[in-house]
């Protein structure tokens, strides 16, 4: 057999922990989708791209035949338990370190450490800009000074973290104004959200104070973009809304990377090559296209300079998720660039860089996480 392209250990540079307890039916199959409601009477979450490569791709993981039924499969799991799924399955991932994002549910699942400790990897962590806002509103009073007391927390938050996330695209959308916003402004916002009585963040000027208080540290800025769960609007999650704001950060040392990016993935590259401070990848979006996933990578890799690309499974809860992710970006990208090397147009010796740079090395780069 020829040798692979696809070699070497990843970098998942976006992530989340999984679930350390053995889970129900139900807890699976609500991890297993991105909607928030469960199937109707009689359907079932397995019945998707993902839940058929759970059952034929991660099945022989867990010692059952390819396509096992949904019973037996879940079975199998619980006969194991939790932490020898995680171990087989994030230790089969061929993942070397973790990039860990904290701020979704961070008590539901294990932490960067736990969660790189199933496959004997290394550890980073990652903090979300809006969560951090959120607690800061939470303890301080109406006449507190909002804007200093979230610098005072982000100062603390980012010492042990290599970078930040926002998930603005779910908030106020990623049309975001390219001015930094007068903290009188700010003051404004934060007054109309006490007044409305939740606690959850949406006001486009707070988000745009948070990025700026971020860029002042020079680490990189993770943005969702695209393709997520049923709280998102798709319309306002195109990273070419973003453009404006993009332009304002040139020269500032700080990259930005954009995830999942799907179905804007052709788009997130537009802008990784015009511009040098972004990068992409098509995380999520890999592992709910399932057997479609290679066309997902293959046009990824049509625009995007190969130094910008970043590999992610974008796991959460499921340690199927993070295998899956790993195998199906390194299936895609073998089949694409062995076509390519036998059409002529790639040598293997690049193939084989490429991926490397891809899987790897542009994230050790953009979060500077050293050997």
């Amino acid at each position: 057999m020829d040798r692979p392209l696809a070699e070497g250990l990843f970098t998942d540079h976006h992530c989340h922990g999984v679930m350390a307890h053995d889970l129900s039916r139900t807890e699976f199959e609500g991890l297993a989708s991105e909607s928030s409601a469960p199937p109707p009477e009689g359907a079932t979450a397995f019945d998707s791209q993902l839940g058929f490569l759970i059952r034929s791709r991660c099945a022989p993981v867990l010692g059952l035949e390819p396509h096992a039924s949904p019973e037996a499969y879940l079975e199998r799991r619980r006969a194991l338990g939790a932490d020898e799924v995680n171990r087989r399955l994030l230790g089969g991932a061929g993942i070397g370190a973790f990039v860990v994002e904290t701020g979704y549910r961070g008590g539901a699942i294990t932490d960067p450490e736990q969660t790189a400790a199933f496959a004997g990897g290394r550890a980073a962590e990652v903090v979300r800009l809006e969560r951090i806002a959120e607690e800061v509103f939470e303890f301080t009073r109406a006449d507190d000074d909002f804007c200093a007391a979230f610098r005072l927390a982000l100062e603390e938050r980012q010492r042990e973290a290599v970078g930040f996330k926002s998930i603005a695209a779910y908030r106020c959308g990623l049309e975001i104004a390219p001015e930094a916003p007068a903290e009188e402004d700010v003051r404004r916002e934060v007054r109309a959200w006490r007044e409305s009585g939740s606690g959850r963040l949406e006001s486009e000027t707070v988000i745009r104070f948070l990025l700026q208080e971020a860029v002042r540290f020079r680490k990189p800025i993770q943005f969702h973009v695209g393709y997520g769960d049923d709280d998102v609007d798709l319309h306002r999650c195109s990273p070419l809304l973003m453009t404006a704001w993009l332009r304002t950060l040139r020269g500032a040392g700080v990259d930005v990377t954009l995830l999942h990016c799907y179905p804007f993935h052709r788009e997130a590259g537009f802008l990784a090559h015009v511009f040098p401070h972004v990068y992409a990848d098509v995380g999520l979006a890999v592992n709910y296209t399932g057997a479609r996933s290679g066309a997902v990578v293959e046009e990824f890799l049509e625009l995007i300079p190969f130094h910008k690309a970043l590999f992610s499974s974008d796991a959460f809860g499921l340690a199927e998720l993070y295998w899956l992710g790993a195998h199906l970006f390194r299936r895609g990208y073998e089949s694409a660039a062995r076509r390519w090397t036998e059409g002529g147009d790639w040598s293997p010796e690049d193939a084989r860089r490429v991926f490397r740079m891809i899987a790897s090395e542009n994230a050790a780069r953009v979060y500077r996480l050293g050997g």
